[in-house]
């Protein structure tokens, strides 16, 4: 494919960033991101978060395998002052529920025959075996798993500037407040490009939809296969002493509760998500599950089991007020397979999606494998192809804790006390 080939991708957040920069570090020079928001990174992006779980426990070794591949590239010089090797530990509580326990099994089993995790994996069967591992927590903690010590986390946020930066430095052209209408046609099914809800025209020979939980409103053909996932985010404001007490934990994820990270390191914010199979939003015009525009609340549900894993770990800070409430959108598989394939029917159109709260750690890697696919013309890789005719909605993910819940189902939300203000 000729290095001068016009290159438009529609979204700036985790896909549309790493597919830009592999495109402009392969010396592609005619690259251009649209993105809707007027700020960076995009509220609305799963990757705009202070840190996202960096690990290679998967039910599946072939993903357990991209996912060591994606943490030696976390170790290169773009990345590694965004990476955290704090360590995973990864538990049940004693009532957690079956599924659960054959999740984290599996998970364990991906990593633990392979030699780079040799003396890197310690057991977890008590009290006592968690706080060798974390004494900061002091709480019942009826927990067993293990600690994995080669994992952590990304400082998401940041890194997705940096990657902002490396685009622009290699000459990728990002224009924000780019809100897309309508992709354009010639012949029928041609690709030309987009139409901006301004009225400006972009075109080019390829387009690449990289528009997370969104894609549906631009791409309504991929129905069902494809569906916007919510989940609950929210934060404990730390003072300076009480940050610095849990400075370095680990990741922590009981299955069945929820999960955190240490501290922030510019802000003292603690990151709480509860355990849950996630939240969609099928009342909208289309008919699709997208997400809607106010998303700075959690349901009432989602504090209670965040308050009960501070309960379990942390005591002294199960009362304290949350901050930062906000649903993050996903785009959920019904295999929690990546899409990264041409758009059947049509020339010059390839979608990457399907990230299934998984891909954050990929941002190093995901825009080789776009590339690859733009420049071969097709999708080798049977598991990675359209899944036409595939249903997200009907079928219950191995590893969510849970079922899903429509947000039109939820009657109790709970807002930021600032947030709530605002709105009277």
């Amino acid at each position: 494919m000729d290095k001068q080939t016009s290159i438009l991708i529609l979204g700036a957040g985790t896909f549309g960033l790493s597919t830009a920069y592999h495109f402009a570090k392969a010396g592609y020079s005619n690259v251009t991101i649209l993105e809707k928001s007027p700020t960076f990174p995009s509220d609305l992006s799963a990757g705009n978060d202070l840190n996202k779980i960096i690990r290679a426990e998967y039910e599946d070794p072939f993903y357990a395998e991209l996912a060591l591949e994606a943490m030696a590239a976390w170790k290169s010089p773009l990345f590694a002052p965004y990476y955290h090797e704090t360590g995973y530990l990864l538990c049940n509580s004693a009532a957690a529920p079956e599924k659960s326990k054959k999740s984290l099994l599996k998970s364990l089993d991906s990593i633990r025959r392979r030699p780079i995790f040799k003396n890197m994996i310690m057991p977890v069967t008590s009290r006592d075996d968690i706080r060798k591992v974390v004494p900061a927590f002091n709480g019942p903690m009826q927990w067993e798993g293990y600690f994995n010590s080669f994992a952590g986390y990304a400082s998401a946020a940041d890194a997705m500037k940096a990657v902002y930066s490396a685009c622009i430095a290699l000459g990728v052209t990002i224009h924000l407040d780019s809100a897309v209408q309508a992709l354009t046609y010639s012949s029928g099914s041609i690709c030309t490009g987009a139409l901006t809800t301004a009225g400006k025209q972009y075109g080019a020979s390829v387009t690449v939809l990289a528009l997370g939980s969104s894609l549906g409103s631009i791409l309504p053909q991929l129905k069902s296969q494809v569906i916007a996932k919510a989940s609950p985010v929210a934060h404990i404001q730390l003072n300076a002493q009480e940050a610095a007490q849990l400075r370095g934990i680990p990741v922590t994820y009981v299955r069945d509760l929820g999960f955190f990270f240490e501290p922030d390191q510019h802000t003292n914010l603690l990151k709480i998500c509860p355990a849950m199979a996630g939240y969609t939003n099928y009342g909208t015009p289309s008919g699709l599950s997208l997400p809607p525009e106010d998303n700075a609340f959690i349901p009432a549900r989602d504090e209670t089991m965040i308050r009960r894993l501070l309960w379990e770990t942390l005591p002294a800070l199960a009362e304290r007020p949350l901050v930062g409430r906000k649903l993050c959108w996903c785009a959920d598989t019904a295999d929690s397979e990546y899409v990264i394939d041409f758009v059947p029917g049509t020339k010059g159109l390839v979608v990457v999606t399907g990230d299934s709260a998984h891909a954050f750690k990929m941002l190093p890697t995901v825009g080789g494998w776009v590339k690859d696919v733009v420049e071969k013309g097709r999708q080798n890789n049977e598991r990675w192809r359209w899944k036409e005719g595939s249903d997200a909605a009907s079928v219950d993910i191995s590893w969510r804790v849970g079922k899903t819940t429509d947000l039109h189902q939820v009657k109790d939300m709970r807002r930021d006390l600032e947030v709530t203000t605002a709105k009277l």
